[in-house]
């Protein structure tokens, strides 16, 4: 948590620091989580193009090779008797799909060649995940269930990208169109995407000698996982374990060892959306094209029931074991004690997989901005919800009021062209410095 901590407070030496502290410390299979990790912070100092190259590099490696495969089933027969922090990480479905999005995102503030691509990428690595999400119905062996496909809602901002950079073209209306069908489709809530489609079908990018400002906002401290005891399993194997003792010619101790499970934690957002002011004029603010908090915590309810079949099976493979060896070793009653209180020992060792990439936002947001080709000041301030109340308590209102530190920087319009801009606003205060790239300078 010292990484997030110090990129949280904008101590990006430190966190970085504590990364190359990890690598050298840490087992191999961690290391494409903690590159992530750095991928986010060099990104938010200004560095896309090695930010990319990151991201590439842990993408490919997630995407295994056969050699991989056959690695992967020794490490789960490892976590069997273990816990699942055996198996080298290969990233949660979300976070496999976001780093498309942060590849997308990372092109498009330095060259913009490839982010068409990645863009595009975004939408077919979701439909192959939930594509492969076919699991045994447990009520029909015969039938197959797949809990993703219901759950895991599209991800609009793949869409989003592919619209604003073919509108830019000047080419391609149906295809602008099609892509803003689908932003208004899967993220209804986005406001801006009415007004993208309606101008889309106008065949109108910019009134002449305007040009196009588009600000990234990376929004609020991201989920991260933490281990809780599922009481549930606890209880069932406390009866497994009673069970087995009527069963059994051997005295059994009560299992009382926790059985624990990863959660995902969404921490309360301090920012709503940030301000945006071009040359000391309010011009707008954003709004959520990506809710990274709510993906989280919805696939993860979908992959629940897994992660718990893993524990009970751990647990009871662990128990069987145990047994197995008493009666070959024809324990006797004190041997047997031993024995058990050994067997509470290697199960209470056992630790949830809290592994995350968590340097990742709760939400992207985004707004655009027609503005006179020319330079101007551009001026981000985070807003947070406030909320009263009328007499009585009968209304609650809400409202968005400026409270973070406010920061500037230079852009150059191009009249026609896009000029794309990010910041990341963890809290109240600027995390690096705001990214600049126009396609004027390309």
């Amino acid at each position: 948590m010292s990484v997030r901590n110090n990129f949280a407070h904008g101590n990006l030496e430190k966190a970085n620091a504590e990364i190359d502290k990890a690598l050298k410390q840490k087992k191999r299979s961690d290391a494409d989580l903690l590159k992530l990790n750095r991928a986010i912070i060099t990104l938010s100092s200004g560095k896309p193009k090695e930010a990319e190259l990151l991201l590439r590099e842990v993408r490919d490696r997630f995407e295994s090779n056969q050699n991989a495969k056959i690695a992967e089933k020794s490490q789960k027969a490892l976590s069997m008797v273990t816990d699942d922090n055996a198996v080298a990480y290969a990233g949660e479905d979300y976070e496999n799909v976001l780093i498309r999005v942060f590849l997308a995102l990372s092109n498009l503030m330095h060259d913009g060649t490839d982010a068409p691509a990645y863009a595009l990428q975004i939408g077919h690595k979701q439909n192959e995940i939930i594509q492969k999400g076919a699991v045994q119905d447990p009520k029909d062996s015969e039938k197959e269930i797949n809990p993703k496909a219901a759950v895991y809602r599209q991800v609009a901002i793949g869409q989003y990208l592919i619209g604003i950079m073919q509108e830019a073209t000047y080419r391609n209306h149906d295809d602008v169109v099609k892509a803003y069908e689908a932003v208004n489709a899967w993220e209804p809530g986005f406001t801006q995407g009415r007004q993208d489609l309606e101008r889309a079908r106008r065949g109108v990018h910019a009134q002449q000698g305007n040009g196009v400002v588009y600000v990234f906002a990376l929004v609020g401290p991201g989920p991260y996982k933490v281990q809780q005891n599922c009481e549930v399993l606890q209880e069932a194997q406390i009866w497994i374990t009673f069970l087995i003792g009527i069963m059994s010619n051997r005295p059994v101790l009560p299992d009382f060892a926790p059985v624990m499970i990863p959660c995902i934690v969404r921490p309360l957002e301090s920012v709503s959306a940030i301000s945006v002011s071009i040359d000391g004029k309010w011009n707008g603010q954003t709004e959520t094209i990506t809710d990274i908090g709510r993906m989280a915590e919805e696939q993860f309810e979908a992959v629940k029931p897994q992660v718990i079949a893993r524990a009970v099976v751990r647990r009871t493979l662990k128990k069987a074991a145990l047994y197995v060896t008493k009666e070959a070793v024809d324990a006797n009653t004190w041997v047997g004690l031993a024995m058990d209180v050994g067997g509470m020992i290697w199960e209470s060792m056992e630790t949830a997989d809290t592994r995350c990439w968590n340097l990742l936002p709760t939400e992207i947001q985004v707004t655009r901005l027609e503005v006179p080709a020319g330079e101007h000041r551009l001026t981000l301030q985070p807003m947070s919800r406030v909320y009263s109340m009328a007499r009585r308590g009968y209304m609650v209102s809400e409202a968005s009021v400026r409270t973070g530190n406010s920061q500037s920087t230079s852009i150059k319009v191009a009249p026609g062209r896009n000029t794309y801009v990010l910041a990341n606003f963890p809290g109240d205060d600027l995390v690096g410095e705001i990214v600049v790239n126009n396609e004027r300078d390309r």
